[in-house]
């Protein structure tokens, strides 16, 4: 089973964000947000592509994955199952479902992460995303940029498991 990588941009900075995608050998981030900007210094769709651009990460603009305002508005209340009922709807509709298939085709040529803000991937469309790259043959490593000295000590542990985080 082939790896897509997945990671929110909560609780950290830009620099610790990107040491950990160069960490674990990203080679692309495919931003899923909606809304590709961010008050959060870095993580705005230009800064984060010229800043990916400087070691080597290519930016993937994936909008068309992002979670519909109704999504988001649900998740923020803290309604996952209402959020997840959107998103699952969004993600199915005719212009949504090539992206995916789409996504899955470039990861067969490079090391993908998706991307998008919440911190844990339960709470997070990117999450619903990968479990639709799944029919491709992918299954989910979820990686959290705040410590990425955690996979610098356990690179070892990087291919063993798929199905949780390090």
């Amino acid at each position: 089973m082939k790896t897509v990588y997945t990671i929110g941009y909560e609780g950290t900075d830009i620099e610790r964000f990107v040491q950990t995608l160069l960490a674990v050998g990203i080679e692309a981030l495919a931003d899923v947000r909606a809304v590709p900007l961010s008050r959060k210094k870095g993580f705005s769709k230009n800064a984060l592509r010229q800043r990916l651009s400087e070691v080597g990460i290519k930016y993937l603009p994936m909008q068309v994955l992002g979670d519909p305002k109704p999504g988001r508005e649900a998740a923020k209340a803290g309604n996952y199952e209402k959020f997840r009922t959107i998103y699952t709807s969004h993600i199915g509709q005719p212009d949504v479902a090539p992206a995916v298939a789409s996504l899955a085709s470039m990861s067969e040529h490079m090391k993908v992460c998706l991307m998008c803000f919440e911190r844990d991937p339960k709470t997070c469309h990117r999450m619903i995303v990968g479990e639709h790259m799944e029919p491709y043959g992918y299954s989910m490593l979820h990686l959290y940029g705040d410590d990425p000295e955690r996979y610098i000590r356990n690179r070892h542990l990087l291919h063993l498991s798929t199905e949780a985080a390090v």
